[in-house]
């Protein structure tokens, strides 16, 4: 193997799926050293180059602890005076951790979406974000997930209705049927088809009526995807 100047080492450890576990030397500082030699990790439907832009662009502006490999875009939509205006509207918010796996961009590759094996991603939902949800609920309004990822987060902390604090992973798979016990609506990008996120906002009202808004946001050319426009769903 040819040995690249200022390049890292690792070992594979065994293989997940379609993805590799590596393990680097422990004496690296590993996180300074992504920095270093990484680039932003764009979705592989975007065919360029990322660019010095893409730095701020696809990250949400308040995103706060590293880890996702990928935005959850939804919240790019969102920039400090909208969040104001919620605010100075009695909308009040709060936010997750989510750490967003490559494996959000994977394609649904079987005839049964019950075969069907979703990614794990870790998330970390506080108590200040329970306690908030639950006054939310007494009160009569909705909770108003922004992403998917936030969806799956929520619903996999969810027991009989009930939000708990913690720290952990989900790989639930959310489709029609699906029985939601803490989110009422939820703003989402236009997404991949065949994709397990579009499965998931199918689940929030029947499957027609999404080809409809997606047959809309075609006719009206609007944009898809990471960088798209968003909806709402309730």
């Amino acid at each position: 193997t040819e040995i690249i100047e200022d390049s890292l080492g690792a070992q594979v450890v065994e293989r997940s799926g379609p993805f590799y576990i590596l393990q680097f030397d422990t004496s690296l500082q590993l996180k300074e050293q992504l920095f270093i030699h990484g680039y932003v990790p764009l979705p592989p439907y975007i065919k360029r180059q990322n660019d010095s832009q893409d730095m701020d662009r696809y990250q949400t502006v308040y995103a706060e602890n590293d880890g996702a490999v990928a935005a959850p875009t939804a919240g790019l939509h969102f920039d400090e005076t909208l969040l104001a205006d919620l605010n100075s509207k009695g909308i009040d918010t709060d936010f997750l951790t989510l750490h967003v796996g490559a494996g959000t961009f994977q394609p649904i590759r079987v005839d049964s979406v019950e075969e069907h094996s979703m990614h794990t991603e870790r998330f970390i939902i506080s108590e200040r974000v329970c306690e908030k949800v639950h006054k939310c609920k007494k009160a009569g309004g909705r909770v108003v997930a922004v992403g998917t990822t936030s969806v799956r987060a929520l619903e996999s902390a969810a027991n009989k209705g009930k939000l708990s604090s913690t720290d952990s992973e989900t790989d639930i798979f959310i489709y029609p049927g699906f029985n939601f016990q803490i989110v009422d609506a939820l703003i989402t990008n236009f997404h991949l088809p065949e994709s397990s996120l579009l499965m998931l906002v199918s689940a929030f009202c029947s499957r027609n009526m999404i080809l409809d808004a997606y047959n809309e946001a075609i006719k009206n050319k609007y944009r898809f995807f990471s960088y798209g426009d968003a909806m709402f769903i309730y």
